[in-house]
């Protein structure tokens, strides 16, 4: 009997390869035992059955993505976060920074003021003796400051009416103010030079309610609790054109206090000389209130008021 080539297990290219010389064999009349070992070797070398695979993927399945309002909530909660902190840490820093500084009193304001030329000292004169000046002086309600020449220096040249627009051709003098006792009413006199215009020849509209809003606000502070408020409502009126390098006179009065609100109504009109009728230029109406955080302000401002 011919030998039979040994093979590996599982190859079912060389299994073929055997089995087609076997069958030749057996053709070819070989005896009845060497027929018999063919056909055990066909049954011994049957194909292994190929090992079941799994398949994987090659990605990762990703996260489902976050809501997008959960994200607009998030980084919404975190700016407000932020800007309140920054804020206050701001606020408590300036505050307290005031502490330290020492203030003017109303009696050095008055005298705190050196005109640097003729014409500035010739405004200075006129608003100090104009007779409105002088009634107010004598009235005891009455107590007369240069609120602005209270703040320290480095803070006025950042002030608007007490640095940037003060000056020649502009507030040419620091205003001069008569505050009556609780908050009742104010006098300010001032001069309005010819570089504050809008129009040719005609003081700014905007500047006039500044003027009116830091007046009012002066007016009626000290009926406030804390003595401190912020504006909440501002209303005016334009009656006549302000011409520019005039006196003015500002008149407020507090007319109605609540709680933490005070409502407060004003002009400003010429400053003639005794004996004529002043002429109202502008009109305004406002609402203050006081700020639920104003203990901590009350220091800041004493310094600005």
């Amino acid at each position: 009997m011919p030998q039979v080539p040994t093979v590996r297990l599982g190859s079912t290219a060389i299994l073929s390869s055997v089995q087609q010389p076997l069958r030749s064999l057996s053709s070819s009349r070989l005896p009845a035992a060497a027929s018999h070992h063919t056909a055990l070797l066909s049954f011994r070398f049957s194909p292994a059955p190929k090992p079941a695979c799994r398949a994987y993927s090659s990605t990762a399945t990703p996260p489902p993505p976050r809501s997008r309002l959960r994200r607009f909530i998030g980084f919404t909660s975190l700016a407000v976060f932020a800007f309140i902190a920054g804020g206050s840490y701001q606020t408590l820093k300036t505050a307290s920074g005031m502490m330290d500084l020492r203030l003017s009193t109303d009696e050095e304001t008055l005298s705190a003021f050196i005109p640097g030329d003729e014409f500035t000292k010739e405004v200075d004169d006129y608003i100090r003796n104009h007779p409105l000046a002088v009634s107010l002086r004598e009235d005891p309600a009455f107590t007369e400051s240069r609120p602005h020449l209270k703040m320290p220096a480095q803070m006025r040249a950042r002030s608007l009416t007490g640095g940037t627009l003060a000056g020649p051709e502009m507030i040419v003098v620091p205003p001069l103010v008569f505050c009556e006792e609780g908050g009742k009413s104010l006098v300010s006199l001032l001069y309005l030079g010819p570089s504050l215009c809008g129009h040719p020849g005609i003081v700014h509209g905007g500047l006039l309610a500044t003027l009116l809003d830091e007046a009012m606000g002066r007016c009626c502070f000290p009926a406030l609790p804390n003595r401190v408020g912020v504006t909440a409502n501002l209303n005016l009126d334009y009656r006549l054109p302000a011409m520019a390098g005039n006196y003015v006179a500002l008149r407020a009065e507090t007319v109605k206090v609540e709680g933490r609100k005070a409502w407060v109504e004003a002009r400003i009109e010429t400053l003639p000389e005794d004996g004529k009728e002043p002429k109202v230029l502008v009109e305004a109406k406002a609402l203050f209130i006081e700020p639920k955080q104003a203990a901590a302000m009350s220091s800041l401002y004493n310094v600005t008021a």
